[in-house]
């Protein structure tokens, strides 16, 4: 460290303390600025410089450096060998949570939505090329009713929830139609696909974090529950992704 870095730092830091007599506001100070650098590298997938960073939190770039540091310690963000930062290891628990937090929020607006439709409604998210169902609502009152399980799998672009997380993901020349008009349309419906002669609607919620892809799924035998649902599944898709 240069004697004009180690001033500046110094300098940054006696600012820090003049911010507050307490520890506790140096450190609650210390603490934002930590958790926005790491929003700002998570943001850019081609990564952020030191100096990058230090200019969008207003500090010198020695004060950056030692936050980015501390966060690599925790595989928060991971120096490349373009000595660019981007996100790390770390932000796959973060995100983990993220999803569990969003699943129980959902949950009382998926049982009440099964129960105004009449129909099995569940929240999916994408594992790798796989649209697991993480949440399962069914409603109590109907007689006859298809359901399936939490942890149920089936393939990304397959079945109304495999085309709606599909749809998520930039577009690819090679995919194929059902995809892209499910992007265009901002949903997706199918007959017969995963289970013979049952009909799937679902919408891709617009989380926080877009990296995180999940939609809401409706399962039915009836044709006419499946015709009238859109509304209401546009509506529980932006109820649920304003609860994230």
């Amino acid at each position: 460290m240069s004697d004009n870095e180690a001033v500046a730092e110094a300098r940054d830091g006696g600012a820090e303390r003049a911010t507050g007599q307490s520890g506790k506001a140096a450190g609650s100070q210390t603490l934002a600025r930590g958790l926005l650098a790491l929003e700002l590298v998570a943001g850019q997938p081609r990564g952020l410089a030191v100096q990058d960073v230090a200019q969008h939190l207003g500090v010198h770039r020695t004060i950056a450096y030692r936050i980015l540091v501390t966060l690599a310690e925790h595989h928060l963000v991971v120096r490349a060998s373009d000595g660019r930062y981007r996100a790390g290891s770390g932000t796959v628990t973060l995100a983990r949570g993220y999803a569990a937090g969003v699943r129980e929020a959902a949950l009382p607006v998926l049982r009440r939505t099964a129960e105004q439709l009449g129909a099995t409604v569940a929240l999916v998210t994408a594992e790798g090329n796989e649209a697991v169902a993480v949440a399962v609502a069914e409603p109590l009152s109907v007689n006859y009713l298809l359901s399936y399980r939490v942890g149920s799998r089936n393939p990304v672009g397959v079945g109304a929830a495999g085309l709606a997380l599909a749809a998520l993901r930039p577009p690819e020349p090679d995919e194929s139609p059902e995809v892209t008009q499910a992007r265009e349309q901002g949903y997706a419906r199918t007959f017969g696909r995963i289970e013979p002669g049952a009909y799937g609607v679902a919408v891709p919620l617009h989380l926080v974090d877009p990296a995180l892809h999940m939609c809401v799924n409706l399962i039915t035998w009836r044709e006419d529950v499946a015709d009238a649902s859109l509304p209401a599944m546009r509506a529980v898709a932006e109820e649920i992704s304003g609860l994230g």
